[in-house]
């Protein structure tokens, strides 16, 4: 399994908006995707900011290809939410799980 990992930031007065957006839009788009996984999302405070964290989770690269397009490293950051943070990684990371332990 491949974990995608993006980071972003948003003001105190648009962070909400953009943890909605994840929830209902992200979510959306992300569960239509070939070999999606599962999705956790991280926020804490960061200064005037907050700092989301997306971790994503894929069955392989190729899935991860067919979600992000040819350029894996490239984020996928979406006009609204474009419009509600503050700045944004342009690239992610991806990580082979080494381990997945679940309660």
């Amino acid at each position: 399994m491949i974990a995608r990992i993006w980071q972003g930031w948003a003001p105190r007065a648009t962070a909400d908006d953009y943890q909605q957006h994840y929830e209902a839009e992200v979510a959306e788009h992300l569960r239509q995707a070939p070999g999606f996984r599962g999705a956790r999302l991280l926020r804490r405070d960061d200064g005037d900011e907050v700092m989301f964290t997306s971790l994503t989770f894929f069955a392989s690269l190729n899935d991860v290809r067919a979600f992000a397009g040819e350029d894996l490293e490239r984020a996928v950051v979406e006009e609204a939410a474009r419009r509600v943070l503050s700045r944004w990684d342009d690239h992610v990371t991806h990580h082979e799980v080494a381990a997945d332990i679940q309660k």
